[in-house]
């Protein structure tokens, strides 16, 4: 079940649109593009997604703190497009839907892991 929530959670960041000029472009595709836009500020917050989203298939993706680590730096590209363009230009589905999956379902894998790594806490 844990797994299930985190592969969603990944697949819904994934899905992410963000709106250009003339269409709409998954998250994904436009981190790997920035990865490599040398010189520009949005080069580190691409780094850092793409390091959120690796750390993810690592054997330390049930650390705690390597999953609230890899959430911070899964946000962080996403709070860098909401703070440099005017938050009007995200009011649409595309944007606003897999985010809340995105952050929602990453939070219960979050809060899954803790209640699994916290010894004594049984519900009786």
């Amino acid at each position: 079940m844990k797994n299930f929530i985190r592969r969603i959670s990944i697949i819904s960041y994934l899905l992410i649109i963000l709106a250009g000029w003339m269409s709409g472009i998954p998250l994904i595709i436009y981190l790997i593009f920035t990865v490599f836009d040398f010189g520009n500020i949005d080069q580190l917050f691409a780094i850092f997604g793409c390091t959120g989203i690796i750390l993810n298939l690592t054997k330390w993706k049930t650390n705690i703190i390597v999953t609230i680590l890899s959430f911070i730096l899964m946000l962080s590209p996403v709070i860098s497009r909401l703070i440099q363009v005017p938050i009007g230009m995200f009011n649409y589905l595309a944007f606003q839907i897999p985010l809340t999956i995105f952050i929602i379902t990453y939070l219960i894998y979050i809060i899954l892991n803790v209640r699994e790594k916290t010894p004594g806490k049984d519900l009786q």
